[in-house]
């Protein structure tokens, strides 16, 4: 794909150049998660918002608001198009054909929608909140941040030049082909494309995948980017995330500890009920994943695989296998995908290191997608990633809480999270910086 970006960015109308251009732009995690909602929690009503945890960076002083609610209004008024849900209904995903439920597709084409939201500042951030039925907010999340993300890239490049664009695509160039390089020479490295939600542009993830796709062949085993995969008959990758897990066991937390303690395999439980068995990766981390693989059902050894985000990747896949083992379970026969923050360096560790032990693939985001460090022309930091996220604040108006396994990224009311640790037998570790 031949893109001049920096002819892009001097002279574009951004008016006739929206952030999100299809409601298929969007991990295909939230399409999943959508049909899971929309079938067992049709009633259930939530409110997220999105949260800056890199609090140096001052967004509201980089985006605006009206230019911010005028892309929100574009996105509530986009449609899934005919030829997008045919190739939801028709394709193969993970190997399974019509994931995707005939009376799920005639909802999303009829009835979908996105809730109301509210977006304000303070104290020079943005407050983006969402409130309504979860299925209405559930897809604002990776919309709302890739929006951010964006229109704060669109703010810093509007400062330079066209000479000093021209400088800094040619270093992003130039930082991602040496990322490139070092994959080449280990051509059974797997990686799945991550990065929509916190991207520099819209633009530069189709380039970025399109220059994998086209040097490291079967390397790119997909993206997490329904849009780009549709777009480029990629593997569409993903399965679920956080929300799943905080949003039961809000629900549950009105009854007993044990119930609330359950609440984290119960979700395990419907999904794979709603999807016949397929889909099983696990995501065990959201109330600590040593908790969490102690006190596992039987059943739960026989999922597919795990993804590991908030733990030490090399730890998490040791503890993972030795719970397979434990469980009686062939380890060599199991996935395990790291996905937090991660760079080429740290990919090619983490294969040598899970190498004829475990089939390991890496789950490449931000700084695949958006890194930009150090190559400003004027050396300057606001194009650099930040750690944007949107998180649920309430289920049915009770307060959600997320523990992870990096206390650095728990949420939720001190006197609910000192609950749920209590419940979950989870300690708060400082796990590393977060970054992005």
């Amino acid at each position: 794909m031949n893109v001049n970006f920096a002819e892009r960015a001097h002279n574009h109308n951004w008016r006739l150049d929206p952030i999100v251009r299809s409601l298929l732009d969007t991990d295909f995690y939230k399409l999943l998660m959508l049909q899971f909602i929309w079938k067992n929690f049709p009633d259930v009503t939530v409110t997220s918002e999105v949260v800056n945890r890199t609090q140096r960076v001052r967004l509201a002083e980089h985006v605006s608001v009206d230019a911010l609610v005028a892309q929100m209004e574009h996105v509530r008024g986009l449609r899934f198009r005919r030829s997008e849900l045919v190739w939801l209904a028709g394709n193969t995903f993970y190997g399974t054909k019509m994931i995707f439920e005939p009376a799920f597709l005639t909802w999303l084409e009829n009835d979908f929608r996105l809730s109301e939201y509210e977006v304000s500042e303070a104290d020079g951030q943005l407050k983006i909140c969402f409130r309504g039925p979860w299925t209405e907010v559930t897809m604002w999340e990776v919309y709302a941040l890739a929006l951010v993300s964006e229109m704060r890239t669109r703010s810093a490049l509007g400062r330079l030049s066209e000479m000093e664009l021209d400088v800094l695509y040619a270093r992003a160039k130039t930082k991602l082909w040496d990322k490139i390089e070092k994959l080449r020479v280990v051509p059974e490295v797997r990686i799945s494309e991550f990065g929509t939600r916190r991207r520099h542009s819209f633009l530069w993830q189709e380039y970025v995948i399109e220059a994998m796709r086209k040097t490291l062949g079967a390397t790119l085993t997909g993206s997490s980017n329904t849009f780009l995969a549709y777009k480029h008959d990629l593997e569409a990758m993903g399965t679920n995330a956080h929300e799943l897990p905080m949003a039961l066991a809000a629900i549950a937390s009105k009854g007993t500890d044990e119930e609330l303690r359950a609440s984290q395999y119960k979700v395990l439980e419907l999904w794979q009920k709603s999807y016949g068995g397929e889909l099983l990766i696990m995501l065990p981390d959201t109330f600590g994943t040593t908790q969490f693989l102690q006190g596992a059902p039987e059943w739960v050894a026989d999922w597919t695989g795990q993804r590991a985000d908030s733990k030490n990747p090399f730890v998490a896949g040791d503890e993972y296998c030795a719970w397979l083992a434990s469980r009686g379970r062939d380890a060599t026969r199991k996935r395990f995908i790291a996905s937090d923050g991660l760079d080429v360096d740290e990919i090619l560790a983490l294969h040598r290191y899970f190498k004829g032990r475990i089939r390991f693939s890496a789950g490449w985001g931000t700084l695949l997608t958006n890194d930009f460090r150090g190559c400003h022309p004027r050396g300057e930091e606001d194009l650099e990633p930040i750690s944007l996220v949107c998180k649920l604040v309430t289920v049915n108006g009770i307060a959600a809480v997320k523990l992870s396994d990096n206390a650095k990224k728990a949420t939720g009311p001190k006197e609910l999270v000192a609950r749920y640790r209590r419940v979950f037998g989870s300690a708060a570790e400082d796990g590393a910086a977060v970054v992005v």
